[in-house]
């Protein structure tokens, strides 16, 4: 496979990275870490640079600048945007070291710009298999790059873990960290600790077994890999660890994978020497058919602690036992210390997708306090003894009968970084309200690559009322929290137009920066939450800002883009929008006076469906099917949120043969679309085409949805 890096004419490209090989080094640019990037460049984190993904290894994502303050908002101003080439997602926390900025687009596409003004310094694209993104369960996205000595880390949606020069881009060593005859996949930023690029996976739909692997950074050699749930005991388990968690299941756990990939979050304790990896949801999500009898099915929904050297185990605490709802622990953990009943405590902090905030000792692993930080419906409450939830027994028992749940699958809180600021002493976190109904699927059957969680998702297809749409849009909240996590209590929050916003930065401008699903940017009062600034983006935001300054100015960097999961499958419940989803990076300073180029308009161009003439059998195997299938990718009742075409404006609606060659033949694989003649026969496909057609004939369109119970302040 060829891999392409493009550089700047060598003129440009050493005038924009000052190397003293192409002039004066004495002019290197504020923040140089001499010898490239290392322990103790990332530990005692020069505030000029943005070296590791939360800044420092405790992943606080808290920048001690303070040019850009509370006081002197209304001189900030766009300094530059960067075009990046994708109407897909954008998660990517750009990483700034010399006054060079790296950053991560649609297809793992690498970026190096210059800080300063962002004229580009070369490009990666290590040509990613398209087909794999029928893989990847949210979107093909990527969270950036990781920075070591004079190297640069990128890990891909196809399961590569890649060295690239700093300086030009070339690529230093390739090699693959999954098996690639299962659905694994790779969304998550790298971190390098001690030498080692430690990197995890995702896949857990899709039916596979997580792991965190470490690899030497100079060689790419594989160093140590740490299994998070057991595998098949007849195979023999690799350590005592995986033989004792063994215990903690029941059946043939091991035929769906078990799931627990560690698809997002890290954080590291030189002191401590101890590397926090956050651990995911079981395979398949009901844990009935995962575990009969049950059984805390360790270390699914867990923050585990290892040894970074070797990967040996140290300590567990496990945010939800017996995990079934799709209770991930891989949300952002902060490492600080607190005053808590009169002495300070080493923690780690986390606000995972159950809704409860935990303050956990990091040296230990012992329980200290948690509290829900948004309505909760399946636990009443922590148990201070015991650490465990108090479980509110209908919600783990939709095997008899639905259950709508607070949180939903998707979270309190998802990938969305959070940030805290040792000045307040509050986290801030992009919070979340999305129901979600789980509903048992008897006729269940493990199919690997696609996703297999054993619920129904057919009974959260969209309502088909405007009233039932207006409530189930009012019932869908976002907001930013500012958390007190001594208190165990909320501070101030800030009520955004729907959930699914951008991650959060916090500085010592006594600041608090986020972006938006609405297509704004802003910054609060850290301390009492007023708004102070806003800027319009033009498309929504899920990534988290960074600080950093060159040649003594403060710039605030974001990258716009919106998607992830949320946004593919609930395009009937999206804010309405009239222009392309465009993936950017947009940096601001003070007195910054650059302004965004004018978006293209939508087409709204829809053609005539054909006309619905399917039985109503047909129609309703093709409903059932679409959505536990296809509306993770192209959204419930076929209303897209533009990141993928609409499969109800699709021409091949209106011919057979079309439709077959996209769904059987793989004739779209290239755009992503796979061939899934593997689970999906000629009439199933014929079912699927026919519930479409009778859903884009029923009115239920993107037209409908959009009008109803719109944003309340529109977009500007």
């Amino acid at each position: 496979m060829t891999k392409l890096t493009r550089i700047l004419p060598l003129g440009a490209f050493c005038a924009a990275l000052l190397l003293s090989a192409c002039g004066d080094s004495s002019q290197t640019r504020e923040g140089s870490a001499s010898g490239g990037v290392n322990e103790a460049s990332i530990v005692e984190a020069d505030a000029s640079n943005w070296l590791s993904h939360g800044r420092t290894y405790s992943e606080q994502r808290y920048s001690p600048l303070d040019d850009i303050r509370s006081d002197n908002t209304d001189e900030l101003g766009l300094a530059w945007s960067y075009d990046l080439n994708t109407s897909r997602g954008i998660e990517t926390t750009p990483i700034v070291n010399d006054g060079i900025m790296y950053v991560t687009a649609t297809w793992n596409i690498v970026t190096a710009l210059d800080a300063k003004t962002g004229e580009k310094l070369w490009e990666f694209d290590p040509e990613i298999d398209r087909s794999r993104a029928a893989f990847a369960c949210c979107d093909v996205v990527n969270r950036g790059v990781a920075l070591w000595g004079d190297s640069v880390f990128t890990a891909t949606i196809d399961g590569r873990l890649i060295a690239l020069n700093a300086k030009t881009g070339a690529e230093i060593w390739d090699v693959n960290t999954i098996d690639l005859t299962k659905a694994y996949t790779i969304t998550g930023a790298p971190r390098v600790v001690k030498g080692k690029v430690i990197i995890g996976n995702g896949g857990a739909e899709m039916g596979v077994r997580g792991y965190v692997s470490a690899y030497d950074a100079d060689t790419g050699e594989q160093v140590w890999r740490f299994y998070t749930v057991p595998g098949n005991p007849a195979n023999g388990f690799e350590n005592d660890t995986m033989e004792w968690a063994a215990k903690t299941w029941n059946g043939e756990y091991w035929a769906a994978g078990g799931g627990g990939t560690a698809w997002d979050s890290m954080a590291y304790d030189p002191e401590l020497d101890l590397l926090y990896i956050g651990v995911g949801n079981g395979s398949p999500w009901n844990q009935a058919i995962r575990s009969p009898g049950g059984g805390d099915n360790l270390f699914l929904s867990s923050i585990v602690a290892v040894r970074p050297d070797t990967g040996q185990y140290v300590w567990h605490y496990q945010t939800t036992p017996g995990e079934t709802w799709d209770y991930t622990a891989t949300q952002h953990m902060i490492l600080t210390e607190l005053e808590i009943e009169g002495r300070m405590r080493k923690v780690i902090m986390q606000a995972p997708k159950n809704g409860f905030f935990y303050v956990i000792d990091r040296e230990s692993g012992e329980f200290i306090s948690a509290n829900n930080f948004v309505p909760v419906n399946w636990a009443t409450h922590i148990d201070k003894d015991t650490g465990r939830p108090v479980e509110v027994p209908a919600a783990r028992d939709y095997v008899e009968a639905p259950y709508l749940q607070l949180p939903g699958s998707l979270g309190a809180h998802n990938w969305h970084p959070m940030s805290y600021s040792a000045d307040t002493g509050l986290v801030y976190i992009p919070a979340q309200e999305l129901p979600w109904a789980y509903m048992d699927k008897p006729d269940y059957q493990y199919r690997e690559g696609l996703w297999n969680t054993g619920t129904d998702f057919s009974i959260n297809a969209l309502p088909t009322q405007e009233a039932e749409i207006k409530g189930l849009k009012a019932a869908l909240k976002g907001r930013l929290l500012a958390w007190d996590p001594v208190a165990q209590k909320p501070a101030w929050k800030v009520e955004h137009a729907g959930p699914w916003n951008g991650g959060v930065l916090s500085t010592g401008g006594n600041l608090v920066f986020q972006g938006t699903a609405d297509a704004h940017f802003a910054a609060y009062d850290a301390e009492t939450g007023d708004r102070k600034w806003r800027f319009f983006t033009q498309t929504g935001i899920v990534a988290a800002p960074i600080s950093y300054r060159v040649d003594g100015e403060q710039y605030i960097a974001v990258a716009s883009g919106w998607g992830g999961g949320y946004v593919l499958g609930f395009g009937g419940v999206m804010p309405a929008s009239t222009s392309e989803n465009a993936g950017r990076i947009l940096v601001f300073k003070l007195g910054g006076t650059e302004t965004l180029p004018t978006m293209t308009p939508m087409e709204a161009s829809m053609p005539a469906p054909p006309p619905s003439t399917a039985d109503a059998a047909t129609i309703a195997k093709g409903a059932r099917a679409y959505m536990n299938m296809c509306s993770v990718c192209h959204g419930a009742n076929g209303v897209s949120s533009g990141l993928v075409p609409s499969l109800q404006s699709s021409y091949a609606l209106s011919e057979v043969a079309d439709w077959k060659e996209i769904v059987l033949e793989g004739a779209l694989s290239e755009n992503g679309m796979p061939n899934f003649s593997k689970f999906v026969d000629v009439d199933m496909a014929e079912a699927l085409r026919a519930y479409i057609i009778f859903e884009t004939n029923s009115g239920r369109t993107n037209a409908l949805f959009d009008k109803i119970g719109r944003m309340d302040e529109p977009r500007e």
